[in-house]
């Protein structure tokens, strides 16, 4: 589908569901829209059933994070109608409190993508049947995929033979691995002269 239909796609979705989808985009040939997270069950309904969308493929669900942002987390949805041989991307905003309502009824298929997006990023939906943690242990502390989210981890798991059980022990570093000075070499070290840095200016 060209841009033009398109754009014409996503006008009509807008205006076919007031108060739930603001505006859209259309860029690389890729329509998306954003919605009201609150909404999104509506209008994944109407994607799927209007005789003019039939987006009846559900791809998946996940999240994207701005930690400066108010609401710091995008959810995104894709969905494929076959009919128009198209994709739409549904963009809503959400909080770290933001309780996101469940489209399970609208796409079974859409349960592991929210426990996945629970697990890593820590949205929460409501109405989804078994929100459990999808891919790490169940003590797990924190959301891995959050961008203030330590590189390390917090806890390191092993095996103890002598004591016949896992154990979960806080993570202990030699070397300070999360404080990271992102400054370019080529735009000069933010740290004091080293030996034998001397010799570099120095004249033969």
């Amino acid at each position: 589908m060209d841009d033009g239909r398109l754009d014409a796609l996503g006008q009509t979705i807008v205006g076919a569901l007031p108060g739930a989808a603001t505006e859209h985009i259309v860029a690389f040939n890729q329509l998306t829209v954003a919605v009201h997270a609150d909404k999104i069950v509506d209008v994944v309904r109407f994607l799927r059933d209007d005789p003019g969308c039939r987006f009846v493929s559900f791809i998946d669900v996940t999240a994207v994070d701005y930690p400066g942002r108010e609401n710091r987390f995008d959810v995104v949805y894709h969905l494929l109608s076959p009919t128009l041989n198209a994709r739409i991307r549904l963009r809503a905003q959400a909080g770290e409190t933001t309780q996101v309502p469940s489209i399970i009824e609208v796409f079974p298929g859409a349960d592991w993508f929210e426990r996945e997006c629970y697990d890593l990023y820590g949205v929460i939906f409501t109405g989804h049947p078994d929100m459990r943690r999808l891919l790490t242990d169940y003590g797990f502390d924190g959301h891995p995929l959050r961008k203030d989210f330590p590189l390390t981890g917090f806890v390191e798991v092993r095996y103890d033979d002598q004591e016949k059980r896992v154990l979960y022990e806080p993570v202990r570093l030699n070397q300070e691995f999360r404080n990271f000075d992102f400054l370019s070499p080529w735009e000069g070290a933010d740290y004091p002269v080293l030996p034998g840095d001397e010799k570099a200016g120095a004249k033969p």
